[in-house]
């Protein structure tokens, strides 16, 4: 093969090989979730992240109106199968998960969520009990609010941090620290419901001040509006597989790749190019 053609060639094997990977991926990706609570020590912890790959069409709650079941679910004991159920029946090609326990100031957990389509469910959405609390939590309210992924495919969001600002109160449930979930010594199945709407609000935690949480430490709020106290960071991770559809296409970059001497030519270096003739 002439040199002057193999580089064009090397380039066509090139694409080729990206083609075929990129058509593989493009739908589907492997992403790594990581949730981190930001909050000072002694601060608040959380309830298990629930999160949900969606294609927008679960509204969780609405700022202003009345808390319903699903995010009660997750505002009141964390637990959130009221809300995972409606989030199943709204959407049932979403991927939907719960991450980690109970997330302490300074901890972290990560979860590996496999093949989501990215065409389908570009939308993420999330919620988690803020603790100690009887009814606050966080959450996106506009169920479109992070497009977690473009048409190709790429991720559009590293992650996603979480103020103090940002905490709900799902205006559900009264406040009573006997009843309140993570106080030491509460019944938190004791509640009384306020009757209230959902509205941004974490200036009620500093009432649960000095008492004795369930980890053993006594509380403290310690928070401002702009207090960071959550991130959620997104990291695709290829599979194994994705390398083995790249090999053909390495294999055909390396074939044409190989210089061939002309005829009746050789290298300098070569022990026939030096060798006296007979």
């Amino acid at each position: 093969m002439h040199e002057r053609l193999s580089l064009p060639f090397r380039l066509a094997a090139g694409a080729a090989a990206l083609a075929v990977c990129s058509a593989a991926s493009a739908a589907q990706v492997n992403l790594m979730v990581t949730i981190e609570n930001l909050a000072a020590a002694n601060g608040i912890a959380f309830a298990p992240l629930h999160v949900g790959f969606n294609n927008g069409s679960f509204d969780a709650f609405d700022s202003g109106s009345p808390a319903g079941p699903e995010i009660i679910s997750v505002a009141e004991l964390g637990g959130g199968a009221q809300w995972q159920a409606a989030f199943a029946a709204a959407d049932p090609t979403s991927t939907r998960a719960a991450i980690g326990g109970a997330l302490l100031p300074g901890a972290s957990s990560s979860k590996l969520f496999s093949l989501i389509d990215t065409t389908s469910n570009p939308f993420f959405t999330f919620a988690a009990m803020a603790l100690p609390s009887n009814d606050h939590f966080i959450g996106n309210d506009s169920p479109t609010q992070y497009q977690l992924f473009g048409a190709a495919g790429n991720l559009l969001i590293s992650s996603i941090v979480q103020t103090a600002g940002d905490i709900w109160d799902a205006g559900s449930e009264t406040f009573d620290s006997a009843a309140a979930a993570f106080v030491a010594g509460s019944d938190a199945t004791l509640r009384t419901a306020e009757g209230g709407n959902v509205g941004l609000n974490f200036a009620g935690l500093a009432a649960f001040n000095g008492v004795n949480t369930a980890a053993g430490y006594v509380f403290n709020s310690g928070l401002g509006a702009s207090s960071e106290v959550y991130r959620i960071s997104f990291a695709t991770v290829p599979e194994p597989e994705s390398l083995a559809l790249m090999l053909p296409g390495l294999l055909a970059i390396g074939w044409v790749g190989r210089r061939r001497p002309k005829p009746g030519a050789e290298r300098a270096d070569s022990p026939l190019a030096t060798a006296s003739p007979v």
